[in-house]
């Protein structure tokens, strides 16, 4: 996607063809800045950190990051340690893991002296795959768009509700949940977003941001506010990410993602969920039992990062000294308040039979539909 008027990606090979860059987003959306990775362990500090954030981006910085080690030691010992280090840095997003099992299962038969290119084209595969993923479920999920813009009347806007950023910003390109968005508005379809703000790090900053950025209309809106939108009929449908899905259909999702799929289904609007199948899991079956849950430092939550009227960044504290604070990053939202999933291969129901309808060739031969 484009920051004023130039075209990026979201991580992409420094010019001398070793190091790799990438947008450190802790200083978005106040500040655009380049960090150049040059060892696996910046590549692992930029995704613990959330220097990169969402579970595609992720995964394809972990699959460089194993490239960067590669390149300093190719032994079995080096790659061994860039696996072990570079998946314990994020728990719940299962891309992290599925990038790294891929590039590592790869490189473990090869010659110590063929890994390192070998590793930069596989990491690159995965950058490319996931922007032509994205695109295509961009595709599909601007269907229901057309299908809901054909029913409004003239001049009203489709109104869409997002939660926390599932663009370009978390993908290497394109984005999941804004995918449909943007190529909604590209084919001048009067278009509307809001944007929850997305506590407690404000990563619908992030999509404001870049729908800005793109020229499409919205509205950033604090967390709560989205039940009462849908109570008053100004939402139409809600699209969101997810971070991983399980062979019955449960959505793993940025925290807070589960009270609006409760008011989306208590309205009568239509709640879909944008996933790529490198987020799939089918080794778990229910969500809310077996996803681990990621566990933030309270400092999160109880310090907020903005702009001073003086126009310097700055974390302020919101909380009275003492304060223990909870961080929980994701919930699970039950499959049976997904009205959708919008996938690269077309829409499935959330449910195990359009899972396996869908992606037949992952479908466990233990389950029984």
């Amino acid at each position: 996607m484009k920051i004023n008027g130039k075209h990026y990606r979201s991580v992409w090979p420094a010019d001398n063809g070793i190091d790799v860059c990438i947008f450190d987003q802790t200083k978005l959306p106040f500040e655009v800045s380049i960090i150049t990775l040059t060892t696996m362990e910046e590549a692992a500090t930029s995704i613990k950190d959330m220097w990169v954030r969402g579970a595609p981006l992720i995964g394809a910085v972990a699959a460089y990051g194993v490239a960067l080690a590669m390149h300093r030691d190719s032994s079995d010992a080096a790659l061994k340690n860039a696996y072990d280090v570079l998946v314990a840095t994020r728990p719940t997003a299962i891309n992290l893991k599925w990038a790294l099992d891929r590039i590592c299962g790869a490189l473990t038969p090869l010659p110590a002296a063929e890994r390192g290119d070998a590793a930069y084209r596989i990491a690159a595969e995965i950058a490319d795959e996931d922007a032509e993923i994205c695109h295509r479920i961009g595709e599909h999920g601007l269907t229901i768009i057309r299908d809901i813009a054909a029913r409004k009347k003239p001049g009203e806007p489709v109104n869409i509700l997002t939660h926390c950023n599932a663009g370009w910003l978390a993908t290497v390109d394109w984005g999941t949940a804004l995918s449909p968005i943007y190529q909604a508005y590209d084919e001048g379809i009067n278009i509307h977003v809001w944007v929850d703000e997305t506590r407690p790090r404000n990563q619908g900053g992030l999509t404001a941001f870049e729908l800005g950025s793109h020229g499409v209309p919205h509205t950033l809106i604090a967390d709560n506010a989205g039940g009462h939108l849908m109570q008053h009929g100004e939402v139409d449908m809600c699209i969101v990410g997810t971070d991983r899905t399980t062979a019955r259909g449960d959505v793993c999702n940025k925290i807070g993602t589960y009270l609006k799929a409760l008011a989306a289904k208590a309205n009568n609007v239509p709640f879909y969920v944008a996933l790529p199948s490198p987020t799939l899991d089918f080794t778990v079956w229910d969500g809310v039992k077996e996803i681990p849950i990621e566990q933030r430092a309270g400092e999160e939550q109880s310090h907020v990062f903005g702009i001073t009227p003086e126009g310097t960044r700055s974390w302020v504290n919101t909380a009275p000294a003492g304060t223990r604070c909870g961080n929980y990053a994701f919930d699970v939202t039950p499959a049976e308040y997904v009205t959708g999933l919008i996938t690269e291969r077309g829409i499935c129901d959330a449910s195990p039979a359009g899972l396996k309808g869908m992606f037949p060739e992952m479908w466990p031969s233990e389950y029984e539909v």
